[in-house]
């Protein structure tokens, strides 16, 4: 949203004025619009209010949002784990902790900025995601394909489009699965109660995620998945709605789970074609130390009765 807006208050409106903005502003999170709200970039009859104010009959409200934070991408010289390269492809073990590409809040020390110190990328993806095909999250480890060239990113998206690459994850999930292999297939788009989380919703975008047991404990299951479809938050959202959320996770995972810095959820292997010479090309990347350490954990304390 960048420009002003205006409102003014009818009887169907009449409650808090951070919950009822939200239903006019749907790419502004509640919490993003309370701080507008505390700044006094919104304003009621005139006046500056606070996130609680309750909307009267009448008011007329003025939204004001902040200009745009603006990002400068610059290349920092940020040690990368880089599994394969060669002139059009970079293949990289992203660790943990690490975001992807430069947004407002993380606006650098980006994985972005590691590879634009290291080495030019294609432009197809704008400005601010050079050569990034596709992602994963912060807190997810794991291999990534990054383009270094136009024509690598052209060949490499059309593959993600068409499902033809691999791809495997293996996550560590509550509870105890009793099949031994299964598919999720469930539509994904952005919850209807949470803007910030992603959520099985009936008019969402064609999701399916293939799963197999790996190894039991009595309390958590290690399962590779694989992704027929690459959606935001995928693997997390689906392993939550069969009942199996992710150990770790701060954001569909319960309150009680094991210690760490995000989710339990690794990148492990990557195929796909290669886009100059069209060999088939596979890369796989073990388990970080801090994965395994919990797994050998679990194995220890955790062991099925």
């Amino acid at each position: 949203m960048t420009d002003e807006l205006k409102l003014t208050i009818d009887s169907a409106m009449t409650g808090r004025i951070d919950k009822e903005l939200t239903h006019h502003l749907a790419d502004i999170s509640r919490s993003q619009l309370q701080k507008w709200i505390e700044d006094g970039n919104v304003t009621v009859n005139g006046e500056k209010v606070k996130p609680k104010y309750k909307l009267a009959v009448g008011d007329r409200v003025v939204v004001q949002p902040e200009k745009p934070q603006k990002i400068d991408l610059e290349p920092e010289n940020i040690p990368l784990d880089i599994v394969y390269e060669d002139d059009d492809v970079i293949v990289v073990n992203k660790p943990q902790g690490m975001v992807v590409h430069p947004a407002p809040g993380h606006p650098n020390h980006t994985l972005v900025n590691a590879l634009l110190y290291h080495s030019p990328l294609s432009t197809i993806n704008g400005e601010f995601r050079p050569g990034i095909v596709h992602r994963i999250d912060k807190d997810t480890s794991g291999l990534l394909m990054i383009a270094k060239n136009d024509l690598a990113h052209r060949s490499l998206a059309a593959q993600l489009k068409a499902k033809t690459n691999e791809r495997e994850y293996v996550a560590l999930v509550h509870g105890v699965i009793k099949e031994e292999r299964g598919t999720i297939d469930a539509p994904l788009g952005r919850s209807k109660k949470d803007r910030k989380k992603q959520a099985v919703v009936e008019d969402g975008r064609h999701a399916v995620t293939h799963f197999k047991v790996l190894e039991r404990f009595q309390h958590y299951t290690l399962v590779s998945c694989r992704l027929e479809t690459g959606r935001t938050h995928q693997i997390r959202v689906h392993m939550k709605y069969i009942g199996h959320p992710l150990a770790g996770d701060p954001l569909y995972g319960p309150r009680k789970t094991l210690p760490g810095n995000g989710q339990y959820l690794h990148a492990r292997l990557l195929g796909f074609k290669h886009p100059r010479t069209g060999k088939q090309m596979t890369f796989t990347s073990p388990l970080p130390e801090y994965f395994q350490k919990m797994i050998d954990h679990l194995e220890k304390t955790d062991r099925p009765s």
